[in-house]
């Protein structure tokens, strides 16, 4: 079911732009703490990661530093695709390039992005390279809508099943990027949803997930 939210929220960098929201976010689940996962392998980095302008700049800018740290070339970063996208702040998106396990940034002889390692390892906060698509996942946004990503859609996200809910995952990184009147009103609406639609769903007041497991 779509809900429309009571008013629009801008991303902190004024794109995406949420006017809606898909309340299958409140009530499908998954396995959530990604770095004690034993399954699946970051099967759901291997198509790499759709990257705003604005980010590819600042992964750009870190350029000499993330090829020491991830031996990637630079001219390797990125699959030089380009596609305009209001959805996108900087207007327009491209994508990381393709690796041995998937996308290029994952840690080739171990788990995890390597992008987020040398953020914690440098001491910066990892939104400043990360991708939002990553760090949203496994909810995405496109014309205005919160949603389960492709991968929960389609179920071909390995780790779907017992677990918090795509939400609950997800309701942090929302409060970073959103702020915190759009999780008061997600809040709100997952527990009006949960209670009329009388289908199960977790605590709200769950511990968050922490922030620092790389993904």
């Amino acid at each position: 079911m779509i809900r429309n939210l009571q008013r629009s929220y801008a991303s902190r960098e004024g794109a995406p732009i949420l006017t809606l929201v898909d309340t299958d976010i409140f009530t499908k689940t998954y396995f959530t703490h990604c770095m004690a996962c034993t399954f699946c392998n970051d099967s759901c980095c291997q198509y790499g990661v759709d990257v705003s302008l604005n980010e590819a700049r600042r992964i750009d800018e870190h350029g000499d530093a993330l090829v020491r740290y991830t031996q990637v070339p630079r001219e390797k970063f990125f699959d030089g695709s380009f596609q305009d996208d209001v959805d996108f702040p900087g207007q327009g998106n491209t994508q990381t390039s393709l690796g041995p396990r998937g996308c290029i940034f994952l840690n080739p002889t171990g788990r995890a992005c390597m992008i987020h390692a040398f953020c914690l390892e440098h001491g910066m906060d990892y939104h400043a390279l990360k991708p939002m698509v990553c760090c949203l996942f496994p909810v995405t946004f496109g014309e205005g809508l919160l949603s389960p990503s492709l991968d929960v859609d389609d179920a071909s996200l390995i780790c779907l099943g017992e677990g918090p809910t795509l939400y609950q995952g997800a309701r942090e990184e929302l409060r970073y990027y959103f702020g915190e009147e759009l999780v008061a009103e997600l809040d709100a609406i997952a527990a009006d949803y949960v209670r009329t639609a009388n289908v199960s769903s977790f605590p709200l007041t769950q511990d968050r997930v922490d922030s620092a497991s790389t993904i």
